[in-house]
């Protein structure tokens, strides 16, 4: 399974990768037959969030190490080396740039973007 992964480098430069999530068959709700799930990470915290059409935000870091899961809508995230990813629904995005110049979101298209959010830290 491959998530979104946006980090910053020594420089202050946030970039984008594809990141492996590695899974292995376990049985994790037994008597249920073994099912592919990755290692277990402790979560800080859970919330949800909406994001309404038009959203458009400055750059920034993200404030957490924390994971979003696309639920509706999709918004365009810019590194600030200048690559662009598209996350929209079923899109996992890992974020890790906390330092550093940070990305810029904006919802794109005329739904609101509806996500997830693991907070780790």
């Amino acid at each position: 399974m491959e998530v979104h992964h946006l980090y910053t480098d020594a420089a202050g430069e946030s970039h984008w990768r594809s990141t492996r999530v590695m899974l292995e068959e376990q049985v994790f709700a037994p008597p249920a037959q073994g099912i592919l799930v990755s290692e277990a990470e402790a979560a800080r915290a859970t919330l949800f969030l909406r994001l309404p059409a038009g959203w458009n935000e400055p750059q920034h870091p993200t404030p957490k190490r924390q994971t979003l899961v696309c639920l509706r809508g999709a918004v365009d995230v810019t590194a600030s080396d200048g690559e662009v990813r598209r996350i929209g629904p079923g899109d996992v995005w890992r974020m890790e740039d906390r330092t550093g110049k940070g990305h810029h979101t904006a919802v794109v298209g005329d739904a609101d973007f509806d996500a997830v959010m693991i907070q780790f830290d």
